[in-house]
């Protein structure tokens, strides 16, 4: 019988802590590692068919709250009664250390808490944030990030190890004939350059700076579309911004996708604007198609995995200058870049035996360092 990993989510869309959640899953070798979803809303989210169908359960508690009574004792019952739970993994942020409380009041023994970000939006929740996050390793056993920037920030002097946020790399190696298949499909011409961007449509990922950006661009080079992948609570507004500034024929809003290899190709550069990022698994990803990556001076510079794709900007340099440097990469040839990624250590496979060895080998206080 396999163990089971107990994972805490907010829920299981294609963000990008899921996305990294599902490659490992999939790839790990479930007849000794299985695992399943503990999830704080009660719809049902993008994964969900894919994880029921790989063997996993998923269970639904109310929206965090950390000072609500009745979530708390939801929470506190939940391990009450799944006492088959040696291994609790928490992806909350800040917020990780409150299922591990009650992990720990409930005898579970080995208790993970896992950083995906080097900041949070500094909204009217962030000084409660910051007080969540600070007693975290009083519940944690081990305490992972994606980054070292994000272990640093979430964690701060206290010992940490870093879990790639891995992928199938050669999914993503750049073909011409489907370039060709999802232009066509975007209805996107072959001689036009395509901005893409991959990303929810919140604070953190700067969607109104892109949208600048682009308008410079299109000012340069009025043969120019942007492609947006992904769905937010911001969508609505950033619509609104295309369309005040005449850009509607231009922006194409894809929404979620399931097949982000193939729509990789179509594009001709990648911008990743973020406020802040724990890595940015959508840059590695963009790497691995061969893409130019333009990235801002917010995003760890831990996610070069190649010799000269990822070109890191000042964001208070503004959008003028965004836009004229990465026209300068419009016409770069793309290549295959499978071999880097996999030597820089982001190659799904690898990674996944690597954290099946850490779970097997945890139980046992035997284990080592990812």
């Amino acid at each position: 019988m396999p163990i089971r990993v107990l994972h805490v989510v907010t829920y299981m869309g294609r963000g990008g802590l899921e996305t990294m959640l599902m490659n490992y899953y999939r790839n790990i070798d479930r007849s000794k590692v299985q695992f399943d979803f503990l999830t704080h809303r009660d719809f049902k989210a993008d994964y969900d068919d894919e994880i029921l169908a790989l063997g996993g359960k998923i269970f639904h508690l109310p929206n965090l709250n950390p000072f609500g009574s009745a979530y708390l004792s939801k929470l506190n019952q939940f391990f009450k009664e799944h006492t088959e739970y040696k291994i609790v993994h928490s992806h909350l942020d800040c917020m990780a250390g409150i299922p591990l409380k009650y992990a720990k009041k409930n005898g579970v023994p080995v208790r993970i808490a896992h950083s995906h970000n080097s900041n949070q939006v500094k909204d009217s929740k962030y000084l409660l944030k910051l007080f969540f996050k600070q007693n975290i390793s009083k519940y944690a056993t081990h305490l992972f990030a994606c980054s070292q920037e994000a272990g640093k920030w979430m964690f701060g002097t206290e010992v940490f190890s870093v879990l790639n946020n891995a992928i199938d790399a050669e999914k993503y190696v750049y073909n011409t004939d489907v370039r060709i298949k999802m232009r066509e499909s975007f209805g996107i011409k072959q001689d036009e350059f395509v901005v893409g961007h991959i990303g929810r449509f919140n604070a953190q990922k700067n969607h109104n700076f892109l949208i600048d950006i682009f308008a410079e661009i299109n000012k340069i080079n009025s043969h120019s579309k942007l492609l947006l992948v992904g769905v937010g609570e911001l969508q609505d507004n950033i619509r609104n911004k295309v369309n005040c500034l005449g850009l509607s024929d231009k922006v194409i809003f894809a929404e979620l996708r399931d097949d982000v290899p193939q729509v990789l190709q179509a594009m001709d550069i990648f911008v990743l604007p973020s406020l802040f990022e724990g890595l940015g698994i959508v840059n590695i990803e963009a790497q691995a198609a061969g893409l130019s990556c333009f990235i801002s001076d917010k995003v760890p510079i831990e996610c070069k995995k190649t010799k000269d794709l990822v070109l890191q900007v000042p964001l208070d340099a503004g959008a003028k200058y965004w836009a004229e440097n990465l026209l300068k990469y419009a016409h770069l040839q793309r290549r295959n870049t499978f071999e880097e990624i996999k030597r820089s250590g982001f190659d799904i496979h690898d990674n996944s035996k690597k954290l099946e060895k850490f779970y097997l080998s945890v139980l046992e206080k035997n284990y080592e360092c990812i």
